[in-house]
């Protein structure tokens, strides 16, 4: 379901052709500032971008929060639509490094999508956060089962490494190149296949049973 299919799924009628436009170019607004400023953005910013005015905003969109959701469980659903087309790859090598293409290119350009994978919007996207991590597996397993991936990473490894990936602007006085987050990329994608790994240090990851806030520690599963 589209964001915008979403957001009007609730109201029981047909909105008028203006009405809808107007939702249309607050999602399009909300998607491009999410990308750029993240989740914290504001209705206003928002709206400003749609070219509207804060009234029309709430009359499209019961809220900020409910606008980014949709927005963000959009996105979500194009990172898990590149997964199932992975899945169906003849080779389970070439599918798993589509994905993995697509999936960090994904949080590479946009802010808001880096922070709703790490948690930031809380149990409202757990859903499409879950068919995510499913997704991950499979692709995992299958190329580990073709014998085209190290049998010693976890498949919640693999989620770490894709989300090392993409790298902020700088580090240590040094400016990233324009594509340095597939430079990386390459770089985790041939460790992965390696014939001749080194022993891995630690416990793989474990999924989190709830977002920890302020100095609260996680609890895991």
């Amino acid at each position: 379901m589209s964001a915008v299919d979403r957001l009007l799924a609730g109201e029981g009628q047909r909105p008028r052709a203006d009405a809808r436009r107007n939702l249309e170019r607050l999602v399009a607004a909300a998607r491009a500032a999410v990308a750029e400023v993240g989740v914290e953005v504001t209705a206003h910013e928002i709206a400003q971008r749609a070219g509207v005015g804060i009234g029309t905003f709430y009359r499209r969109v019961s809220s900020r929060e409910s606008l980014l959701e949709s927005v963000l469980d959009e996105v979500l659903g194009e990172a898990v639509a590149a997964a199932d087309q992975a899945l169906g790859a003849a080779d389970p090598w070439q599918g798993f490094h589509g994905f993995a293409t697509a999936f960090v290119r994904l949080r590479a350009e946009s802010c808001g999508v880096g922070e709703a994978l790490g948690g930031a919007c809380g149990p409202a996207l757990d859903r499409a956060l879950s068919e995510v991590r499913e997704r991950i597996r499979l692709l995992v397993e299958r190329a580990q089962a073709a014998g085209l991936m190290r049998p010693d990473v976890a498949w919640q490894d693999v989620a770490f490494l894709l989300a090392a990936v993409a790298t902020g602007p700088s580090t240590i006085g040094l400016r990233a190149g324009d594509l340095q987050w597939s430079r990386n990329l390459q770089v985790v994608l041939d460790g992965l296949r390696t014939t001749a790994p080194s022993p891995l240090p630690g416990a793989p990851p474990s999924q989190m049973t709830a977002i920890p806030t302020g100095g609260e520690r996680p609890r895991t599963a």
